[in-house]
């Protein structure tokens, strides 16, 4: 898949709408109970960028940003502004905020994950886009120097150390990150009078699988 490393306008998703979306199977039996069954491991999310635009300007910068990525046909990243952090959005980025693995004295590569919990369900989101400069990383709770024990792929969200983390160690990782996403749409419709009426674009956004 074609991806092009580079975000949305921050200033046209700040007012968008969307979230995580699910797909679940039910099959009502005869006695009236239910099965419920996944295809997916993962939510996939999905926005809608047209709310976001104010301006003329802006509609402008959205149609730029439209015809470079080609309609759908490359992937670019999105700042989801209610979940682009490892942590709570009104707290600062640290590195004990999420736990992802634990060394075994051979491996030195670890994927970047945050993990949702509620009651005793949970799940382990794989975080691909970090932003660059924000990944603060611990191991058994003695901060990392980045560039010097480990890098960051923002491309992939691989962590990479130098040296194979001893066994047992505790890995944990605080970050901003993007999600992956490309228009759902090859057509933008919009007019100056209806924008000045009020009317914005619907310009739909999906995630994508990298």
């Amino acid at each position: 898949m074609s991806f092009h490393e580079v975000r949305f306008p921050t200033n046209l998703s700040f007012g968008s709408m969307g979230g995580p979306e699910r797909r679940t199977d039910i099959v009502t039996l005869t006695s009236g109970h239910e099965e419920r069954n996944t295809p997916w491991e993962h939510s996939r999310r999905r926005y809608d960028a047209g709310l976001g635009v104010r301006s003329l300007d802006d509609l402008e910068a959205l149609i730029a940003f439209f015809e470079a990525r080609r309609g759908q046909l490359h992937g670019f990243r999105w700042k989801d502004w209610v979940d682009y952090k490892s942590g709570a959005p009104s707290v600062a980025v640290a590195a004990s905020d999420q736990v992802i693995g634990a060394g075994d004295g051979s491996q030195t590569d670890f994927q970047l994950v945050k993990i949702y919990q509620s009651g005793e369900g949970s799940y382990a989101r794989p975080i691909s886009k970090p932003v660059a400069g924000t990944v603060l990383v611990a191991v058994d709770g003695v901060a990392q120097q980045e560039g010097s024990e480990f890098t960051v792929d923002t491309a992939t969200g691989v962590i990479t150390f130098a040296q194979p983390v001893p066994d047992g160690q505790e890995i944990r990782a605080g970050f901003e990150f993007d999600v992956p996403v490309r228009f759902g749409t090859d057509l933008i419709q919009a007019s100056v009078s209806s924008f000045n009426a009020g009317q914005v674009p619907d310009v739909p956004v999906v995630e994508v699988r990298v």
